[in-house]
């Protein structure tokens, strides 16, 4: 499955706890089909010291969230949209919001 999301992109969850909440994409892991979202399905994990730079604790970190839960924001519409492909006259392929247009490649 190709991920049509990319790093940096803002997305919202449609499905699931984190349901109706947006934020940046951090990580993309293609092989999974997942992507790690700032600040969203955050949990805790119990960690071991490993020296004096990282002492033992509790950490709450964000944990990966399926690609088919998220969907990417047009920044025009601000609003959650489907993408296209579109074919630049120098040849080169960018992201489309599939309403109103608006290009999300830079």
């Amino acid at each position: 499955m190709r991920a049509r999301i990319k790093r940096n992109d803002t997305v919202m969850v449609i499905a699931g706890s984190e349901r109706g909440k947006s934020g940046k994409v951090l990580r993309v892991l293609p092989a999974s089909g997942r992507a790690i979202v700032e600040h969203l399905n955050m949990v805790k994990r119990h960690t071991k010291a490993t020296g004096p730079q990282k002492p033992s604790g509790i950490i709450e970190k964000e944990a990966p969230i399926h690609l088919s839960n998220l969907m990417c924001m047009c920044g025009k519409c601000n609003a959650p949209r489907r993408l296209g492909k579109k074919t630049l006259a120098d040849g080169k392929n960018v992201r489309v919001c599939r309403r109103c247009g608006e290009q999300l490649d830079g």
